[in-house]
């Protein structure tokens, strides 16, 4: 089978594309043929041994994949050899076969294509147990998503709207914001000509909002901290503008909680709550209440043009390659 494969650590035009030997299930494993593998920040950290998960060199990049179960390893009851799964896979995504453990593979609904399927469990995954788990989002709340154009910024828009929030997105382009409001955004707020802080208190008479879903960091996480409201919640999910450096006496003088958000300890530590949450997923898309906005796809030979636009922040809602 084709792979790409990262021999040394570095940019993602260091990543080749190999031909490597056809997997096997061992026990309690499945192998799936990969029809489509979404790319993720993660992804582009990974290569650069910048990420908390390292892997043994050489190895394969890749998260999150959709495809046809090949084969599946003794003990596997979950699935069979030509279901349609959605899984996580850690990394090893961007080949033309990947494996999980039979607890990371699940079928997915008949009517979910691959690209959705291969979106899904990372972003709104995140997202799902970000609002509805640790904020607790609750009907007729202000949420304010930074990022909100990204993969997991419009997983929260849309979640935020199926709990029933008023969403206020933020972005850096007035394309970008467009496809919020497509999603279900109540307001917008283009944070590279408008002062967050400012116009999040005029949209909200004041108060600031009741979450704050922080994807971003950097220098935006003071300015969305200072915009969260009495008693409100500060999602921490992510640093894709880096790591910031907050004053802790706002989180004093605004009686707020700062919450962090490791979907991907979550998965691991309480893995049935887990499987529940994406089977709400799967039943809030056969509704047509969420859907992933799939905005490119690659071949396995353009892999490193994916990583770099998801780098760049080129990228809306998620991109796919489809080996």
């Amino acid at each position: 089978m084709r792979a790409v494969v990262c021999k040394q650590w570095g940019p993602p035009e260091s990543l080749v594309i190999e031909e490597v030997p056809d997997l096997s299930a061992d026990a309690g494993q499945v192998v799936i043929d990969v029809k489509a593998a979404s790319v993720n920040f993660p992804d582009v950290l990974i290569i650069q041994n910048q990420y908390q998960f390292k892997p043994q060199l050489p190895f394969t990049p890749g998260s999150e994949v959709a495809g046809v179960v090949r084969e599946v390893g003794e003990g596997v009851s979950d699935v069979a050899p030509g279901d349609r799964v959605l899984a996580t896979t850690g990394w090893g995504g961007f080949a033309e076969q990947a494996k999980t453990g039979a607890g990371g593979a699940i079928r997915i609904p008949d009517a979910m294509t691959y690209e959705d399927a291969a979106s899904l469990l990372m972003t709104y995954g995140t997202s799902h147990y970000a609002l509805k788990d640790r904020a607790d989002l609750q009907p007729g709340e202000t949420l304010l998503v930074l990022g909100a154009a990204g993969g997991v910024g419009l997983s929260a828009v849309e979640i935020g709207k199926v709990l029933g929030a008023r969403v206020i997105a933020a972005a850096s382009s007035d394309e970008k914001l467009a496809i919020c409001k497509e999603k279900g955004a109540d307001e917008l707020i283009n944070y590279t000509r408008e002062d967050l802080k400012t116009r999040t208190k005029e949209l909200t008479d004041g108060h600031g909002a009741g979450v704050v879903y922080d994807p971003v960091g950097g220098d935006y996480a003071e300015a969305a901290l200072r915009s969260t409201a009495w008693e409100g919640r500060f999602l921490v999910i992510g640093f894709t503008a880096g790591i910031p450096k907050v004053p802790l006496n706002l989180v004093l003088l605004k009686g707020c909680q700062v919450v962090g958000v490791f979907w991907g300890s979550f998965t691991g530590r309480e893995p049935e709550k887990n499987r529940q949450n994406i089977q709400e997923l799967l039943d809030w898309y056969e509704a047509g209440r969420i859907k992933p906005h799939v905005s490119g796809r690659y071949s396995l030979e353009r892999a490193a043009d994916a990583l770099n636009d998801m780098a760049a922040r080129k990228v809306t809602g998620k991109v796919v390659i489809v080996p």
